[in-house]
């Protein structure tokens, strides 16, 4: 009598779910172990079948379910024949899938870190709070500020009045100047000790370097510069921004870690409504931290703030900018003629800062100030991403270029199709005489 020959399970090809690729960063490609996924220019997957195993981790890798298994006709057989038999067990989750699901069960909350200095906070601390608030709200968690320094009690009040429900404060002498080493210990304390679900911080200076340092410590993912933040059904963060040199938008999330950690620039986010009397719960806890065992040590403060003609453009309401098609750096001068009437400060993009045209405290873009102002002008700016991102939050948007297919008319409020050197003059004299008028 022969043994009869055991069925085996079919494992099927994987294939791409048209309209819900995310660009979360290529995580199926480097989870696929037969090197069968290569990204095209858009940022999603191309699979070769030849190579595919069926093995699913692609599919589990992906963040945006954008990925599934699918069968022959043939292998569909297979599997019903096994279904009649009862030979086709459910799956069953594994020990370490139990425990990662009870470890990011474990952390709940969402923190926003108030950077300061001398006791000042900075503004992009409660831009975070408003954000925090909606991320707090679609988790159903509390919304909590974490304040470090020395004599900075007050700031937990300001705090509140911006919408934090809890804040966790450390009081000490040793926090008075920001030093990696002494803040970088006391938030993991609080982390390790609260377990925060969310951690967001300002992407400055100090924010950056904490940030990323905490990040290493507790062993988590850090999304640094991100222009927008929401929750997916699963509780996961999805952090979004700007990818393969500016040219996508890449949507990430730390799904197997917590807490999430996101830094966010000055004035991407919307500054939240102050609502003073409002009250919250001050935690106030101490942290053991020698200061003969910090290396570093603060000798003098030196201010970086600029004299009186410095112009601070991330903080501007009215902006006029100018790119590649100003020409010259001498016809600036048209366009601070015009900022002039309004009121307002003269911007530029990476490529007339790289020309020399303008000093590099005025770029726009990604890799310069992120700006939120009432009015932007931007003239002879061609739109390209990485100019967008640090401008599209504007208010309105008045573009001027000759060429009436440029990027930037895509997000512009209202467009001007024409010569530059022609219609930023009229516009000014317009200006012009209505102030006459109304005097």
């Amino acid at each position: 009598m022969t043994e009869q020959k055991k069925i085996k399970k079919p494992r099927g090809k994987v294939r791409l779910i048209e309209g819900k690729c995310i660009a979360c960063g290529a995580r199926c490609q480097s989870s696929c172990p037969v090197d069968g996924i290569e990204m095209n220019a858009q940022g999603e997957p191309e699979i070769e079948l030849s190579k595919c195993i069926g093995c699913v981790k692609c599919v589990k890798a992906c963040p945006g379910k954008a990925l599934e298994i699918f069968y022959t006709p043939e292998e569909l057989e297979i599997l019903a024949a096994l279904v009649a038999q009862g030979n086709l067990p459910d799956e069953e989750v594994d020990e370490g899938e139990k425990q990662r699901r009870e470890l990011l069960a474990s952390y709940r909350g969402v923190w926003v870190f108030i950077e300061q200095t001398e006791g000042e906070a900075a503004r992009v601390s409660w831009e975070l709070l408003g954000k925090g608030a909606e991320l707090a709200e679609n988790l159903g968690v509390e919304l909590c500020a974490v304040v470090l320094g020395h004599g900075v009690e007050h700031l937990c009040a300001e705090a509140f009045s911006y919408g934090a429900t809890k804040a966790y404060l450390l009081d000490q002498p040793v926090f008075r100047y920001y030093r990696t080493d002494p803040y970088l210990d006391a938030l993991c304390y609080l982390i390790d000790r609260y377990k925060p679900e969310v951690v967001l911080m300002g992407a400055t200076g100090l924010g950056r370097d904490l940030a990323g340092a905490v990040a290493t410590r507790v062993k988590t993912g850090l999304t640094a510069d991100c222009t927008g933040l929401d929750i997916d059904d699963k509780r996961n963060l999805m952090q979004t921004r700007p990818a393969f040199g500016g040219n996508i938008m890449a949507t990430i999330m730390c799904d197997k870690f917590r807490p999430q950690m996101s830094t966010v620039r000055p004035h991407v986010m919307p500054m939240p409504e102050k609502t003073e009397g409002r009250s919250g719960e001050i935690i106030r806890k101490s942290f053991a931290v020698n200061e003969a065992d910090i290396f570093t040590k603060v000798l003098e403060v030196i201010s970086d703030k600029k004299g009186k003609d410095h112009v601070d453009i991330a903080g501007a309401e009215f902006i006029v900018s100018g790119g590649r098609g100003m020409m010259a750096k001498e016809n600036f001068a048209m366009l601070k003629e015009l900022a002039d009437e309004l009121g307002g400060v003269v911007g530029a993009s990476r490529s007339a800062v790289d020309a020399g045209w303008m000093p590099q405290e005025r770029q726009v873009g990604q890799t310069g100030k992120t700006v939120r102002p009432k009015i932007y002008i931007a003239c002879g700016i061609s739109g390209a991403i990485q100019h967008l991102v640090g401008m599209q939050d504007s208010d309105m948007v008045i573009a001027i270029n000759r060429d009436r297919e440029a990027p930037i008319f895509e997000v512009a409020s209202y467009g001007i199709v024409g010569d530059l050197f022609q219609v930023v003059p009229a516009i000014t004299e317009r200006l012009r005489e209505l102030k006459q008028v109304r005097a």
